[in-house]
């Protein structure tokens, strides 16, 4: 009956878009542009040239094999020192792209060594490896933009890509579109191996006062929902825009930087570990970047994140201002007091009809008595009134939609305005969920898990 439910919950999912079959993606926006923090990158055609600093045979420099080999600062060290001729393959070679992206130097080790170098080196490494200094947690975050649009148009731009990665690529592209007026986009991070990564910021994070990472849970993938999540993110910066109000600046994360559950593992807990051990890397490199001018962080998770982002925060080596978790299934985080947030400052959306909220599937729910949470109160009418009260969010998939409570909430928490959040919650299980058997997640209904699961 399992492999059944399952077969009839993916069919659905193809039909409903939360699995897409691997097309480029198109633009239904009237006005859209491409913006970026730094000066836009040119459709790179051909090898990309790369300005030598060593000649070949040069006594200090160390070929590929070395650099593949090597880790930490070493690494790094040996990325400057590369023959000239060994740095154009560097950019491609699985090994590299493996050091850089899956077991990298330290965001502040980076930070130092990015800091000293010159300016033609700096120059030389985004033209010649822009997979690696582009997701390297520690590069300031508009070099990173730089490099990974370099690496996504030339991706475009070769007749050689193949469909799968196309896709990938041409719905990185579409996500970077916004309306007039929007705030800018920028891409710093871009991963375009296997099912791929991908990270797009929304608002300027070398300078936000407030910066909130939004980590989404199971079925989502670049090829499929980056675009989005990356709308939904940027409709959570405006309404932070709007809370905070003027002289403020805002930037929200739309982090696709870990590989989310699909049919085959959505028991597992193994993809959850993963991700929060990325998470805790992308939280080292905004402060290793920011430095003494930290912003005010704030970490919004949904569903299966959830549980990702308990985890990160549990860990011991990161932390945040603010924890605000949707339609979680639980971690093995007992309380509050386990996790490295600020006291007072977990919260715990829960909507109604929703049949993962409450369920503590993979352990205790933090909406539950005794965590030490702070539950919304999402009880506002089930549409928005004509005077502007905000609607209700229902099923799993409502939390961040225009027009809901829950994402008025949400951006007040992240401006540090959450005594107004405080004022009108319930601390404890207080959202409208009787304790109940855990739902059976072979047979969650796809309207629960499309779009934003």
């Amino acid at each position: 009956m399992l492999l059944i439910a399952a077969a009839l919950l993916t069919a659905s999912m193809h039909s409903l878009g939360v699995v897409e079959a691997p097309v480029v993606p198109t633009v239904q926006t009237a006005a859209v542009v491409t913006t970026t923090a730094v000066a836009p990158v040119e459709p790179v055609q051909g090898p990309v040239p790369v300005p030598v600093s060593a000649g070949p045979g040069d006594a200090d420099a160390v070929d590929l094999e070395t650099l593949a080999r090597a880790r930490g600062r070493e690494f790094l060290d040996d990325l400057v020192a590369v023959d000239p001729r060994d740095l154009e393959r560097a950019d491609a070679d699985d090994r590299v792209l493996a050091t850089a992206q899956d077991h990298p130097p330290t965001a502040l080790d980076v930070a130092t060594w990015w800091a000293g170098l010159p300016s033609a080196t700096r120059s030389r490494l985004v033209a010649a490896v822009p997979a690696v200094v582009g997701n390297l947690d520690g590069v300031p975050f508009d070099v990173r933009d730089r490099a990974n649009r370099l690496t996504l148009r030339t991706g475009l731009a070769d007749p050689g890509t193949d469909t799968a990665r196309a896709a990938l690529l041409g719905q990185v592209d579409v996500s970077l579109q916004h309306a007039q007026g929007g705030a800018p986009r920028s891409l710093v991070a871009l991963d375009t191996r296997g099912a791929g990564r991908a990270a797009i910021a929304v608002g300027d994070l070398d300078t936000a006062d407030d910066v909130t990472v939004v980590v989404p849970g199971m079925f989502y993938t670049v090829t499929g929902q980056m675009h989005d999540l990356t709308d939904t993110s940027a409709g959570l910066h405006d309404e932070q825009a709007a809370a905070a109000g003027a002289g403020r600046g805002e930037a929200v994360l739309a982090w696709m930087g870990y590989r989310t559950p699909d049919m085959s593992n959505i028991l597992s807990l193994d993809l959850a570990r993963t991700g929060a051990e990325r998470l805790e890397r992308v939280v080292d490199g905004l402060e290793a970047v920011r430095g003494d001018d930290r912003p005010r962080l704030n970490v919004v998770a949904h569903s299966y994140g959830s549980t990702t982002a308990l985890m990160a925060l549990s860990s011991g080596r990161m932390q945040a201002d603010t924890l605000t978790v949707l339609g979680s299934p639980g971690s093995d985080v007992r309380t509050a007091s386990q996790l490295a947030v600020h006291r007072g400052q977990v919260y715990v959306g829960d909507a109604h009809s929703d049949p993962i909220a409450g369920s503590g599937y993979f352990g205790t729910d933090p909406g539950s008595p005794g965590f030490g949470s702070v539950v919304l109160d999402l009880s506002a009418a089930p549409a928005p009134s004509a005077d502007g009260v905000f609607r209700r969010p229902v099923g799993h998939n409502d939390y961040l939609k225009p027009g809901t409570a829950s994402l008025h909430d949400v951006a007040l928490i992240a401006v540090g305005r959450g005594d107004l959040v405080r004022d009108q919650a319930q601390h404890g299980r207080g959202g409208g969920h009787a304790p109940g058997t855990a739902p059976d997640m072979y047979l969650v209904r796809p309207q629960d898990l499309q779009p934003r699961d």
